[in-house]
């Protein structure tokens, strides 16, 4: 459909937390969906990277995302059902702050619920880059940015120093146990 311009950190519309969407399959939810698909690989074909992209991105609150990864999918109204007991350290960037890195901690596994463009139900299971992007992109729908997550005392890193000096270890750290806090009771 179209090519839209990416929402940049400070847009209001990033900071809104997203409608369910209601009709699924009217026609305004395909020309966003299309016009995130259109988008995203426009983004792919210009810098190389990225692997997924949310409504309110492209200006649309509605709770639509679409990822590449591993295979094409549009997600309508997903949903974090379940994480799991390990959690793992991320660099992660955003097309609403592209030359930016941010350390965060994410859930090494999560269960998604959400409803594809037909209307039909699915649930999926994912570990590791899946489940961080799913986490990534599901956070934005509620207006939640990766430097609201930022963890660590150095969290924050432009992404030609990153290249430099932390890309040889990679974006992703060893799955960790979650901590627990305990009842004082």
């Amino acid at each position: 459909m179209a090519v839209r311009p990416v929402r940049q950190l400070g847009d209001p519309i990033l900071r809104a937390k997203c409608e369910p969407v209601k009709a699924l399959r009217s026609p305004a939810v395909r020309v966003v969906a299309d016009d995130l698909q259109d988008t995203l690989r426009d983004l792919r074909a210009e810098h190389g990277w990225g692997r997924g992209l949310a409504a309110p991105q492209i200006g649309a609150p509605l709770r639509v995302l679409y990822v590449e990864a591993p295979k094409p999918c549009f997600m309508v109204n997903p949903e974090i059902l379940d994480i799991g007991t390990h959690d793992f350290d991320v660099w992660d960037d955003c097309f609403s702050m592209p030359d930016l890195f941010v350390r965060v901690q994410r859930a090494h596994h999560v269960q998604v619920s959400y409803s594809d463009l037909a209307g039909r139900q699915h649930i999926i299971e994912a570990d590791g880059d899946l489940a961080e992007l799913l986490q990534h992109e599901i956070d934005h729908l509620d207006g939640v940015l990766i430097v609201d997550r930022a963890v660590g005392l150095d969290p924050f890193c432009l992404r030609a120093e990153w290249e430099k000096h932390y890309a040889g270890a990679g974006r992703y750290g060893e799955p960790t146990p979650r901590e627990t806090v305990e009842s004082p009771c």
